[in-house]
C-alpha cells in the first residue's frame, strides 16, 4: 500500500513564528526517531541526508515542501508578503516585489492554484484598496480574478475600482458569490449587468447553490434568494421555503393553514428541491448534519 503521508494546508495567513516553532519541533521528532516525522523527512527532503545529523534547515526545508512551498526562504516570503497585505502595509508589500518582481504574478502564499491568487487579488479579498492600486501600477495581471475575488468576499468598495479598471462581471464570478451567501457581490454582479446563471446560462445552478451550499450565512442566505427572486427565480411557496428565506411571516402563515406542519417530518427532496436546482447527491447539502425526515424544528436549528 502507498505510504499515507502528512498533508499539511497553508492557513490563508500564515503565522512565521508558529511555522519557526513548527519546524523546530520537526527537527526534535526526527532526531527522537518519531515514524511519521522521519516518513515525512524521507518524502520531502531532496538529498539522502542522515536523520540523525538533520540540522534546523533540513526540517525547515521538509517543512516548506510538506505545505507545497519549493523552500524555506520562498515559505518566509509568502508569509512576509500576506502579512503586510493583511495590515495595508504597501511599503512593505512595494520592498518585496522590488526584490523579487516574480512575485507579483505567483500565488501570494506561494501554493500552486491558490484560491486567493496573486498578491493584487489576495489584497482585493481583504479589501486593502491601496496595496491593490500598487501592485496594479507594478504591473499585476490578475485583473479579472481580483475582480471576482472582491465580489466573493462583498468588498464592493474595492470591486468598483477594479470594474473601472477593466474588470468586467462574469457569471463565474456570480456563482462565487452564490456559494458563499454574500448578497452584497451578488447584487452587485447583477447591477452590472451579469444574469441570474452559471456560465452555461443555467438558471437553476445558482440557485440550487443558495439553498444547499456548505457556507452558513443565514442573512446572506436570506437576502440572495430574495435578490434571486427580484431576479426571476421562482420559489414555492411551502413552509421549508420559508425557512430558507428566512421569512417568519410565511412560516406563520403555512402554520395557521396546517397545525401539524410542527409535528410533521419532511423528506429531503421537500427541504433541497431537485427541481429548483439542488443535487440528487444528499451530501452537497448535509454537511455533517442528516436532514431527511426532519421537522421544521431542527431545520431552524440547521439553517440558522
Amino acid at each position: 500500500m502507498p505510504k499515507q503521508l502528512p498533508d499539511r494546508h497553508l492557513p490563508v495567513r500564515p503565522n512565521l513564528d508558529q511555522l519557526r516553532n513548527q519546524a523546530k519541533d520537526l527537527l526534535r521528532s526526527i532526531r527522537s526517531g518519531d515514524i511519521s516525522a522521519l516518513e515525512e523527512f524521507r518524502e520531502h527532503h531532496p538529498r539522502h541526508t542522515d536523520p540523525e545529523t538533520a540540522k534546523l534547515a533540513d526540517a525547515q526545508l521538509v517543512l516548506a515542501r510538506s505545505y507545497g512551498l519549493p523552500s524555506w526562504p520562498r515559505l518566509v516570503v509568502a508569509c512576509r508578503m500576506t502579512d503586510a497585505i493583511w495590515r495595508g502595509d504597501a511599503n512593505a508589500v512595494r520592498d518585496l516585489v522590488v526584490r523579487d518582481p516574480r512575485l507579483v504574478s505567483e500565488p501570494a502564499r506561494g501554493v500552486p492554484d491558490c484560491n486567493w491568487g496573486p498578491p493584487m487579488s489576495y489584497a482585493a479579498n481583504v479589501g486593502q484598496d491601496e496595496v491593490v492600486q500598487l501592485l496594479r501600477d507594478m504591473g499585476a495581471t490578475d485583473l479579472q480574478h481580483a475582480f471576482e475575488r472582491a465580489c466573493l468576499q462583498g468588498k464592493i468598495e474595492t470591486a468598483r475600482p477594479l470594474h473601472a479598471m477593466g474588470a468586467r462581471p462574469t457569471q463565474r464570478g456570480l456563482v462565487w458569490t452564490c456559494e458563499t451567501l454574500n448578497d452584497e457581490g451578488l447584487g452587485f454582479l447583477l447591477g452590472l449587468g451579469a444574469n441570474f446563471a452559471d456560465e452555461n446560462g443555467d438558471h437553476l445552478e445558482p440557485l440550487g447553490l443558495l439553498l444547499e451550499t456548505y457556507c452558513r450565512a443565514p442573512r446572506g442566505k436570506h437576502a440572495s434568494l430574495e435578490i434571486a427572486r427580484a431576479h426571476g427565480a421562482k420559489l414555492p411557496d411551502t413552509s421549508t421555503m420559508a425557512l430558507h428565506r428566512g421569512r417568519i411571516d410565511l412560516l406563520e402563515n403555512h402554520l395557521c393553514r396546517d397545525s401539524h406542519l410542527l409535528q410533521r417530518r419532511f423528506s429531503h427532496e421537500e427541504i433541497y428541491p431537485p427541481e429548483l436546482g439542488c443535487h440528487t447527491d444528499r451530501s452537497y447539502a448535509l454537511h455533517g448534519t442528516p436532514l431527511d425526515g426532519t421537522t421544521l424544528l431542527h431545520m431552524c436549528v440547521d439553517f440558522e
